[in-house]
């Protein structure tokens, strides 16, 4: 378990590092808004690509101790049941909570404009 939290603090600080690249160039010249844009698309590429790896396994391992405690007690497979669907529903939103940070930095900066300013320059 210290390996996986390493793991996500590292993911974390990788994350966040990408998107201060992305938020630190001047909006007035062409090449650096396309850095800006490049930028935005590899942090929200890397951000959401790690976070559903990283539910992935969550899932999957909450999945695993509820078929081996069914297995072990099978009374309990109602209680067990619904307790690994409100687990299940807590991972995934983590998974979600990436994906609206991933469309703020896709969206955050006018594209129009950084289009019109590379093609104009």
């Amino acid at each position: 378990m210290k390996k996986f939290s390493l793991i996500a603090a590292l993911t974390g600080l990788f994350v966040l590092g990408l998107s201060a690249v992305a938020m630190a160039a001047d909006p007035t010249v062409a090449a650096e808004l396309a850095k800006v844009f490049a930028a935005s698309v590899t942090a929200a590429g890397f951000g959401l690509g790690i976070a559903a790896f990283g539910t992935g396994i969550a899932q999957g391992m909450a999945i695993k101790g509820a078929v081996e405690g069914t297995a072990r007690n099978p009374e309990a497979s109602g209680k067990i049941q619904v307790t690994m669907l409100i687990g299940l529903a807590m991972i995934e939103s983590l998974c979600i909570y990436a994906l609206v940070v991933s469309l703020i930095l896709l969206f955050a900066n006018d594209h129009v404009a950084v289009v019109k300013t590379i093609i104009a320059g």
